[in-house]
């Protein structure tokens, strides 16, 4: 009895040890499949923000955050002072109206708040008021409350893709298609059907769902996917965004854990690894934009401490390893979404699908597709976009939401698939990334040239600028390209989105105004930096001032 008492427990030890073990080595795989940083980690990044206090300079101390001489703090602070003169005088009745809303409208205080270092803030927002109000658009200019007209890279956070006249033309369309039904939910237009025709030829897959947004689509893919895998988890790569969904952006931004995801690293054999290995994932989300940046985050100025931002596109390599993940998903009965809120129809016809040439099981868009109306779609294979299981009754997925397949919406979406199916957007289309490559390249030449620290780095009509000299005032430049006649979003030189309708002469006019505000920003002291200073000196710099704030010795 007692032999087989102490089999019986051996026995269990073993089975327990052994589990132990296989749990360590998948832990262990996992740890290998996150990026290095606190990109890859976001749970320690959410820790680590929490600790950050807050500090800022004041007037001595904001320009001479670097230690410069004497007489680059006077070009900054001349500069300074002819900026903010120029502003005063210019946006008076844009910047009142934006300083109204502000208390009122939380999203203006945000974006306000984090143009920039938040250091630098105050003073920023104090002596350089601008604003975030518009009075009408045309073509590919934007003009505010006191009349300047700004040639527009906002891109409407990416839903501008032809220009915003066409936009119009597709909104006024739509409302006529829709005219005689009206604003009536619960059912469907007639021009559904052939949307659905359209997008199911497009993406490729058998079925369609319309949301109200892109994050609403994500929401669906996943869910989708989580119910007919059976499967919890869903993978997500280190710095991409996919809405403000909580199980796709876990960390800072969100005040609960995310518990079911995995944050990995893109372009990773340790992540491939993972996936063929772990039984609770359900899918992998993929954010094509981040072909520019792997593994790491969207960039916005408000994190500009230094000159270490970096993008550029490898087509061929990010292909490749789209490739071999869609292989290694397939092999293991994981969902592919591909993202395509942002990219679709931006970078071909058929999106950054065709672009790397990727067959996902599902795909979402938003942003352009709803022609200029809010809207959210996810395509996937029939098997996955069912909400019921036909063995199962009562186990439903339930999605629904009231403004899904708005008329007007749906009407508007059918004029941006008759564009899309136009001769119109096959010459647009048409040699679209060697025309956009070889703009970046022109003003690349242009501002190597004359000797000046910023470039630029595209995926198409996306771009972002980059510096070439270590400085801590790099936001600066936002400022001065406003002066200049450009209007940017508020993540400021992070995001520069441009729409079709820009051509040649369009564009080399912003690339004047580009080049003539990067002067002026260099003349000025802005890009100046310490001499032999290097990127990490500064990020270093950065944390002696946290750690003094966080001790009360600033």
């Amino acid at each position: 009895m007692k032999l087989g008492r102490w089999m019986l427990g051996t026995a269990g030890l073993a089975l327990a040890v052994r589990g132990g073990v296989r749990r360590g080595h998948e832990r262990l795989r996992l740890s290998r499949a996150k990026q290095r940083g606190l990109v890859g980690h976001v749970r320690m990044a959410k820790r680590v923000a929490g600790l950050v206090p807050f500090y800022e300079f004041d007037e001595h101390d904001f320009f001479r955050a670097d230690d410069p001489p004497e007489d680059v703090v006077a070009a900054r602070t001349s500069g300074f002072a002819r900026l903010s003169q120029l502003y005063r005088e210019r946006f008076p009745k844009t910047a009142a109206l934006t300083a109204e809303m502000r208390e009122s409208v939380p999203d203006i205080a945000f974006t306000g708040a984090y143009r920039v270092p938040f250091q630098f803030s105050r003073l920023v927002r104090e002596q350089l008021p601008s604003g975030s109000v518009w009075q009408r658009s045309q073509g590919v200019m934007l003009t505010d409350l006191d009349g300047n007209s700004f040639y527009d890279l906002t891109g409407s956070y990416g839903v501008n893709l032809l220009g915003t006249d066409a936009y119009k033309a597709m909104i006024a369309r739509g409302v006529e298609t829709a005219q005689e039904l009206g604003p009536v939910l619960g059912g469907l237009h007639p021009v559904v059907a052939d949307n659905v025709r359209r997008l199911k030829e497009i993406s490729g897959l058998d079925a369609v769902s319309f949301h109200m947004s892109g994050t609403e689509a994500v929401m669906q893919a996943v869910r989708l996917a989580r119910y007919h895998t059976g499967r919890s988890h869903l993978v997500r790569f280190a710095g991409a965004y996919h809405g403000w969904w909580g199980d796709v952006q876990p960390g800072i931004g969100n005040p609960v854990p995310a518990d079911r995801t995995y944050t990995l690293a893109d372009m990773s054999e340790a992540t491939l690894d993972v996936l063929a290995t772990r039984r609770d994932i359900a899918c992998v989300l993929v954010n094509p934009l981040q072909a520019m940046h792997p593994n790491a985050g969207g960039p916005g100025d408000s994190a500009l401490v230094d000159s270490s931002r970096r993008a550029g596109v490898d087509r061929a390599a990010y292909s490749a390893w789209l490739a071999r993940l869609a292989e290694t998903c397939r092999a293991n009965g994981i969902v592919l979404i591909v993202d395509e809120v942002f990219t679709g129809f931006r970078l071909a016809p058929r999106g950054a699908c065709e672009y790397f040439g990727i067959a996902p099981d599902m795909v979402t868009y938003g942003k352009t597709l709803g022609g200029g109306l809010p809207v959210g779609v996810v395509c996937g294979r029939a098997e996955l976009m069912r909400r019921t299981k036909p063995d199962r009754p009562a186990d439903i997925c339930f999605a629904r939401g009231t403004f899904n397949s708005h008329p007007y919406v749906m009407g508007a979406m059918d004029a941006f698939l008759d564009w899309h199916a136009s001769d119109e957007a096959a010459v647009a289309y048409a040699g679209l990334d060697e025309r956009w490559n070889a703009r970046a390249a022109s003003l690349n030449a242009r501002l190597q040239a004359e000797g000046l620290s910023p470039r630029v780095a595209n995926l198409g009509t996306v771009w972002t600028c980059l510096y070439t000299r270590p400085s801590r005032y790099n936001w600066m430049l936002q400022y001065y390209l406003r002066a200049e006649g450009l209007a940017l979003g508020w993540t400021g030189t992070g995001r520069f989105i441009f729409s079709l309708a820009f051509g040649d002469a369009e564009f080399a006019a912003v690339a004047d105004r580009f080049v003539a505000a990067a002067r002026a920003f260099e003349r000025d002291g802005w890009a100046w930096g310490p001499p032999g200073a290097t990127d990490r000196d500064l990020r270093r710099r950065v944390l002696r001032e946290v750690a003094a704030a966080k001790l009360g010795l600033g």
